[in-house]
């Protein structure tokens, strides 16, 4: 389970540090895709197949199915860590997440979160506890 979240910045071949403890989780092999809220989703193999596989047993002439294959498989990249830990975010992915220089790694369960810091802080700084306690409740926590 991915947890926590660290800031680190790109360097200059826009590569980021992914955490040793997320490395671990991720595994030799992981894909980096489009994620929703402008930031990246970073996947082991393993769970992006699972989710590949779901949405192609859609039925094909679905809209909804093939908008969401298509989000989120056109413009995915297999990666892999360096042996520093780094990995390369491709242009077109920095560029639909807005990362510049500093990103915010965040575990979310399943999966990595990969922010720009300046967005990042711009989501937390929106988030407050009547939003939570109604996310909670529409999904019938607590």
């Amino acid at each position: 389970m991915f947890r926590g979240a660290f800031t680190h910045n790109l360097d200059d071949k826009s590569r980021v540090i992914i955490p040793q403890k997320f490395r671990l989780l991720l595994g030799e092999k992981f894909v980096i895709t489009k994620g929703l809220d402008g930031c990246l989703w970073v996947f082991p193999d393993e769970e992006f197949r699972e989710l590949d596989e779901r949405l192609k047993a859609m039925p094909m002439f679905d809209q909804d199915a093939v908008r969401l294959l298509r989000f989120f498989s056109a413009d995915a990249i297999d990666a892999s860590a360096d042996a520093q830990g780094r990995v390369a975010i491709p242009h077109h992915l920095r560029e639909f997440a807005g990362i510049e220089r500093e990103v915010t790694i965040v575990g979310t369960g399943n999966r990595l979160e990969i922010w720009s810091k300046q967005r990042w802080n711009e989501f937390t700084h929106s988030m407050n506890e009547e939003l939570i306690r109604e996310s909670a409740k529409a999904l019938g926590i607590g």
